[in-house]
């Protein structure tokens, strides 16, 4: 584990079409540095660049997306650096490495929660599924139409919302959406889950109508498990009074 004190930070540029056998070289590196402990190491994409090669290459024309820069960083001890340099140094055949003295002033690992225990409880019924079709640039009030109506679902009480982006789809002006390598290019189908009693969806519904200016929204009757978990003996919690 990373300590606090002298470090090395290692820089890594490669490019992202790069392969390594049967993968992306992206994907071995931060795989064998898993592989050997390194205590944890962070790939970003580029917007832009250029390299030895001399090419342009950007996001904003498509033809330009391939080839973009990958940088891989990661913070680890000179011994450990030293121990997995030469694997690094093979693998990398077209790219920098770059090896930085830093100096670790503080190292915190927040602790995971601890496994649910205790007995669940199960509540059975029916209920009402809405499901509202929309499109991702669609807006309300100068913001997104599904946040919109996911916090105003929240307001009214609603049990649970889901939002799940779609990554092909057309509706009935006949317009095919594709998500692609350029995400702002594209109108993406956006769908909203939501599951509650037939009055609280009734309710809702008038709400969720006056947002919309084009889209679908579908109720259907369902049969609902609620599976609620109920607190171990002994769990901490806040005290009343």
């Amino acid at each position: 584990m990373l300590q606090k004190g002298a470090a090395r930070k290692v820089t890594i540029f490669i490019n992202e079409d790069t392969r390594h056998h049967f993968s992306s070289l992206c994907d071995s590196i931060l795989t064998f540095l898993l592989h050997k402990g390194v205590s944890g190491a962070t790939a970003t994409r580029a917007m832009a660049g250029f390299g030895g090669h001399r090419t342009m290459h950007t996001t904003k024309i498509e033809v330009l997306t391939e080839h973009l820069p990958i940088r891989i960083e990661f913070i680890e001890s000179a011994q450990k650096v030293d121990e997995i340099m030469p694997t690094l140094y093979d693998m990398v055949t077209d790219g920098v490495i770059e090896v930085q003295d830093t100096n670790v002033v503080k190292v915190a690992h927040k602790e995971r929660p601890a496994a649910l225990k205790g007995a669940h409880t199960e509540t059975r019924g029916t209920a009402r599924l809405m499901r509202i079709y929309m499109g991702e640039s669609d807006q309300w009030q100068g913001e997104p139409l599904y946040e919109a109506m996911v916090k105003r679902l929240k307001m009214m009480d609603i049990a649970g919302a889901t939002v799940y982006r779609g990554i092909l789809g057309y509706g009935v002006k006949g317009h095919t959406h594709k998500s692609g390598r350029l995400p702002f290019s594209h109108d993406l189908p956006v769908m909203i889950s939501v599951v509650d009693s037939e009055e609280k969806l009734a309710k809702a519904l008038d709400e969720i109508e006056s947002m919309m200016q084009d889209g679908i929204i579908v109720l259907s009757d369902v049969e609902m498990i609620r599976l609620v978990r109920t607190r171990a003996e002994g769990e901490g919690g806040r005290a009343n009074g």
